[in-house]
C-alpha cells in the first residue's frame, strides 16, 4: 500500500492574516528594508515562514498608509539605495493588540488539540 502526502503551496508561506504583525514585530527590533524584513522572518522562524515579495510590498504599503510605519531611502550595507522601515507609536499600539489576539487565538486552539488527550 502507498502512502501519498500532500503539501499545500501554502506550506512554507505565512499564515494568511498574520503578515502585519510579523512585519510589525520585526521592524519594532529596528529600521529595515523590505529584504531585511523577508529574510530575518525566514531566519526566525528557522524557514517555517517564507515570505512573498510581492505580498511584503503591498503589506508595507498598507502599513505606511495606516500611520503604522514609517518610511525613508537610505543607503544598504551594499551601497544600494532602498526604502527603511521603522514602527511609529501607532504601530506599536496596532503589534501589541495584535499580539494579544495572536496569543489567545493560539492557546483557544492548544486547548481544542489537547481536547479529550
Amino acid at each position: 500500500m502507498r502512502e501519498h502526502i500532500v503539501r499545500s503551496m501554502a506550506d512554507d508561506s505565512v499564515i494568511q492574516g498574520t503578515l502585519d504583525m510579523l512585519i510589525l514585530k520585526t521592524v519594532s527590533l529596528e529600521p529595515m528594508h523590505g529584504f531585511g524584513i523577508a529574510r530575518r522572518v525566514e531566519q526566525v522562524s528557522r524557514g517555517v515562514f517564507k515570505v512573498n515579495p510581492g505580498s511584503l510590498l503591498t503589506a508595507l504599503q498598507r502599513l505606511e498608509r495606516a500611520g503604522w510605519l514609517d518610511a525613508e531611502w537610505r543607503q544598504t550595507e551594499n551601497s544600494r539605495r532602498a526604502r527603511y522601515y521603522a514602527l511609529t507609536r501607532a504601530g506599536r499600539k496596532q503589534l501589541d493588540l495584535e499580539t494579544a489576539d495572536w496569543t489567545r487565538r493560539a492557546a483557544a486552539i492548544a486547548r481544542l488539540l489537547n481536547a479529550g488527550s
